[in-house]
């Protein structure tokens, strides 16, 4: 059996959780079938059972677009491009809404059953009108279609699942609830503390650590807005690279102008995933303050390297999280009025807060709640396990 994935992150070019997820899912699967990767950018590998290339589109062929369309464009030609190339796979299978037209293009092109990923779902995104416009309304197209005539639906989470009822016209029975996973042997705790050292964050003090983009998706206004509330011996690093829009790089530099500390450290950069281990280890916390996740890969990665989180109870976080045992969860109320904001936004960033400060002052509940984080970690989510379930899903459908 061989599987043609489709995706726009392939290593190096990785930014978010969906791109950790096919770089682990695709090693892992082509232990077992071959794998075929068509991705964003130059990328060229050529193995037995993987082989991986990267297509991109020049820049001045939408030059003269208007800037915020600009990304929808690249995404189409890169997705008829992918299927330019003639594919022998026995399955296209699709990894976020810039590869969906791909995908759709792949199942009516070649005939071969088209299965989607769902790392998130563009209905429950609406900030995103910040950065693509009313490319906005093409790339909720583009994912309707797709995931209305797909074969088979993978949702990351029982929570997604539920989403993807809501909002699309879909058969129920044709979502599989297949969870993202972590290499555990990879993330686990290290000595090493010179990233620490290199980014100016004290080794020998207790910090609190944020791993993410800065996007209204992430919530990170919401923890720099907590803290002013947070034990101020305690340093906070904001391990947060390029903002999607000018207009949240803006807010998140007048918070963190606002805080009245010297002991916050924002990494403005992705740093390497060696970099990201020590700074997850040596955390005593590790927050993830999202308004929208449906599952979180980040807060997996934490609890491998055996650091409890204090997170929001959203989407799929509430089951990779056990409340109390692994770390806390956060009450979040959303608003009615404005979609994806809490009812009352300080409110919030306090309780992010007292949870914090409670591992904070009890170093021996932190440590223990992140025993049990590592042990979860082996136990339910592993990519060996979850590549198996997905080409067992393949040969239902070929």
């Amino acid at each position: 059996m061989k599987t043609l994935i489709l995706t726009n992150e392939y290593p190096p070019n990785i930014y978010g959780g969906a791109g950790v997820h096919v770089e682990y899912l695709t090693r892992e699967m082509s232990k077992l079938i071959d794998v075929e990767v068509r991705c964003f950018g130059n990328q060229s590998v050529d193995e037995k059972s993987l082989k991986v290339r990267g297509y991109s589109i020049d820049q001045k062929m939408v030059e003269d677009s208007e800037e915020k369309l600009q990304s929808l464009f690249s995404a189409l030609y890169n997705c008829i491009t992918f299927n330019a190339r003639p594919t022998h796979a026995n399955v296209v299978h699709c990894h976020t809404w810039y590869t969906h037209f791909g995908g759709i293009m792949a199942k009516k092109s070649y005939g071969i059953p088209l299965v989607i990923t769902t790392h998130s779902l563009e209905p429950l995104r609406p900030w995103k009108t910040e950065q693509l416009g009313l490319g906005y309304d093409a790339s909720m197209w583009v994912e309707k279609t797709a995931i209305e005539m797909a074969d088979s639906i993978i949702a990351v989470s029982q929570g997604m699942k539920k989403d993807i009822i809501e909002f699309f016209d879909v058969d129920a029975d044709k979502i599989a609830v297949i969870y993202n996973g972590i290499d555990t042997q990879e993330y686990s705790p290290v000595e090493s503390i010179d990233a620490l050292v290199e980014y100016g964050i004290n080794p020998d003090k207790p910090y609190v650590l944020f791993v993410g983009r800065i996007t209204r998706q992430k919530g990170i206004i919401h923890l720099v807005n907590a803290i002013k509330h947070i034990d101020d011996e305690a340093q906070i690093v904001l391990c947060a690279g390029q903002p999607d829009t000018p207009e949240i790089k803006d807010e998140m530099e007048e918070g963190i102008r606002k805080i009245k500390r010297d002991n916050v450290v924002w990494i403005q950069k992705m740093v390497s995933k060696k970099e990201a281990i020590q700074l997850y280890t040596h955390a005593s916390v590790f927050c993830c303050p999202s308004i929208y996740e449906p599952f979180g890969i980040i807060n997996l990665e934490a609890m491998a390297c055996s650091t409890p989180v204090v997170a929001s109870a959203v989407g799929g976080i509430v089951e990779i999280i056990e409340d109390g045992q692994t770390g806390y969860l956060v009450k979040f109320d959303q608003h009615k009025v404005s979609p994806f904001e809490p009812v009352n936004p300080e409110e919030f960033s306090k309780d992010l807060a007292v949870k914090i400060n409670k591992l904070l002052s009890d170093k021996h509940l932190a440590q223990e709640m992140g025993r049990r984080g590592r042990l979860r970690a082996e136990k339910y989510f592993s990519w060996k396990a979850i590549a198996a379930e997905v080409v067992d899903l393949y040969g239902k459908l070929v």
